[in-house]
This record gives C-alpha cells, structure tokens and sequence, in this order.
C-alpha cells in the first residue's frame, strides 16, 4: 500500500527526447503568436500594452516547459504550486479582456507541454475567431452634461433639458448652495447625436440663451480606458 502510495505520488518519470521536447515548445510558440495577433487585432488605443502581449506568447512557452517538467508527477505539481505561491504578481489588469488573454496562454501551454496538440489547436481557432468578432465589441459611451447656473435660474435650466432632450436624459445629482446650483445629467452619447438637429443650435448654445450661466460642461465618461 505504501509502495503504490509513493508511486502515485511520484508519477511518470520518463525523460522526454530533445526532438519531442523542440516540438512542443515551437507549437506552443507558434500559438503564442496567434494569441499575440489577436490581442493585437482586438485592442486597440491606449489600452494596447505591447509588453503584456509579449508576455503572453513568452507565457505560452513557459508553461509549456513547465508542464514537460511535472509530467504526471503529484509531488512536483505541489511542489510547483508552492513556488507559485511565493511570487506575489501585482500587474494591474487595465481591461476585462486581458484575463481570458492570460488564460489563454496558460490553457494552451499545458496542453502543448502535455501534447494535446489537436485540442490547443481545435480551442485557440474558436477563442480566436471570437475575439474577432466579439473583442471589438465598446461600452456605450456615457455623456454627462454639468450645468452651474444661478440657484434661480434652476426651473429654467431642467426646463430647457427636457425640450432639448426629453427623457433621455437623467438627472443625476443636484449641488446647490444659498445663491448656485450644479445640475449633472447622464445621457448616451447616440442620444445626445440624435438630439443635434443639422444646423440647428446646440444645447449649449440653448443654455447659454438663458441668463445667469456660468458654465456648461459635457463630459464623455466610458469604462475603458482607450482612444
């Protein structure tokens, strides 16, 4: 019972040949570009980081060697897990996005490193072609109109929105003091366009027709940080 515990826990020890090893490591480097052309294609802005994309194709090969390494053994995959454990990554992930980059590398460097060639290959197609398609997909961009008006002029100003606008837009907070106040409207930023009519005034032009303004602000406010 022991003797078969030991062997469990040691795995498989056979040594794997230089031309096996080169195989994997250019597969999986080979998939480590393709994981670089699409984080390339799907970003774009300042929300590209060329370094995170290198680190992406060198994560690839890494994890690659690492599974080569393990193999089936128990004791160095634990082993491995507590050398893990002691790196403390602190990279801010700027988008979304860039974890399923991060995991995509990863899955691709275990399935190379234990060579499961077609199945990173069948994988990194379909995740491909969906960040194709799907990694171009933006937030709706939100506009925030700040209007800063004389306190008695705030019928006249929330007035003036709602002929403009209509219900599209939404107040959001309201700052006053004694003599001021600050009114701050969300809206899409398609409604907003839409509301535009070709050579008619524009809302600021409307605002600053009434009296008693001291400024009128519109903001474009989005989740991500790009062009």
């Amino acid at each position: 019972m022991r003797q078969e515990l030991y062997q469990l826990l040691e795995g498989s020890a056979s040594v794997i040949g230089f031309e096996d090893a080169a195989l994997r490591v250019i597969i999986s480097a080979c998939l480590g570009l393709a994981i670089f052309f699409s984080y390339w294609v799907s970003h774009a802005g300042t929300i590209y980081s060329q370094k995170f994309n290198v680190n992406l194709v060198t994560l690839t090969v890494l994890t690659t060697t690492v599974m080569m390494v393990i193999g089936s053994s128990i004791a160095l995959s634990l082993g491995m897990v507590g050398a893990l454990s002691i790196v403390r990554f602190r990279t801010a992930i700027k988008d979304a996005r860039d974890t399923t980059y991060i995991f995509w590398a990863i899955i691709c460097g275990i399935c190379c490193g234990v060579a499961q060639f077609l199945a990173a290959a069948v994988g990194s197609a379909v995740v491909f072609l969906l960040m194709l398609l799907l990694g171009r997909i933006r937030n709706d961009v939100r506009t925030l109109i700040i209007v800063r008006a004389a306190r008695i002029r705030e019928v006249e100003v929330q007035g003036r929105i709602y002929e403009y606008l209509g219900n599209k837009a939404s107040l959001r907070v309201k700052n006053t003091t004694e003599d001021s106040v600050e009114l701050i409207y969300e809206i899409s930023k398609g409604a907003l366009d839409r509301a535009q009519k070709p050579g008619g005034p524009s809302l600021t032009d409307r605002l600053y027709e009434l009296e008693n303004i001291d400024y009128v602000n519109i903001v474009a406010q989005n989740d991500e940080i790009g062009s």
